[in-house]
């Protein structure tokens, strides 16, 4: 077991029958540390994230067509951005493949709603990274009434079969829910109002959203009830301790790397021989 958790972070943050509504989103499941155990262990396992991630892009340079995708989604300010600089900011970044999903633009609003998401999905070889992803089409449709009903309802299930034929295709999903309380959202956003250098990340409309919290809580719910499947599971993590998010995020990257149990590919060439060309070169 690693340092400071009582069990693997797969385990102890998988959804399986949790209620939102009893989430305490300032706890830190599985880890028996404060914030200088977590920000020393966050540094020391992103070394190890690293290791793994390198022996990914290695392999998938020799052809093999696997690879991991974290998938965030989570509120403005539950710290998506932060762990993309924090957590993925660790490995190589020619081996990451990453896309942050805004609104959808007119060319993608013409398409199915998964089409900007085929169209993005990591390589062979590659660590992916949605900031937000498919589900704000089960999320933000459904709460501000983008398409009618029976239109979300069924999506929960296009999801399920898209992310099975991305599994069978050799993708490991890491599907990562995040959630603040209200007053952490609130003071986060305050800390944006009145910071210059944090001005560009403020857009009023995130005010606008507070108001749809119950709602944004019920469509959550619903998304993690539906759509959480042995092939590809929610995890949900508490994130008002940022370092705690990134560090739960960084272990359950690194377990889902080990599940592949890759090695380093063997050379396509006789080493001995290349060596001893070099050094009569």
């Amino acid at each position: 077991m690693t340092e400071h958790w009582t069990d693997s972070a797969s385990r102890v943050l998988r959804a399986d029958g949790l209620r939102i509504a009893d989430l305490d989103t300032s706890a830190r499941p599985g880890f028996h540390g404060g914030k200088s155990d977590g920000k020393r262990l966050l540094a020391e396992r992103g070394q190890v994230l690293a290791a793994q991630q390198e022996l990914l892009y290695a392999n998938g340079r020799a052809g093999d067509r696997r690879s991991v995708l974290l998938v965030l989604q989570g509120m403005d300010t539950a710290g998506k951005g932060g762990i993309v600089r924090h957590v993925i900011g660790s490995v190589d970044p020619q081996g990451v493949d990453h896309m942050a999903f805004g609104v959808p633009t007119e060319e993608e609003q013409r398409h199915h709603f998964l089409w900007r998401i085929r169209r993005a999905l990591p390589r062979g070889g590659q660590l992916g990274v949605f900031d937000r992803s498919h589900y704000e089409d089960v999320l933000v449709a459904r709460v501000h009434g983008l398409v009618p009903e029976h239109v979300w309802q069924g999506r929960y299930e296009e999801i399920n079969q898209f992310e099975r034929e991305l599994t069978d295709a050799g993708t490991t999903l890491v599907k990562v829910a995040l959630f603040v309380s209200l007053d952490e959202q609130k003071n986060r956003l305050r800390q944006r109002l009145e910071r210059p250098e944090k001005y560009w990340k403020f857009n009023p409309a995130d005010i606008d959203e507070r108001g749809y919290w119950p709602a944004y809580q019920e469509a959550y719910q619903a998304m993690l009830d539906r759509t959480g499947t042995g092939y590809a599971p929610w995890y949900v993590v508490p994130a008002d301790a940022k370092w705690y998010a990134r560090l739960a995020v960084t272990e359950l990257l690194i377990e889902a790397l080990r599940t592949l149990d890759l090695s380093w590919p063997a050379p396509t060439f006789d080493p001995a021989a290349e060596l001893r060309r070099l050094e009569n070169s």
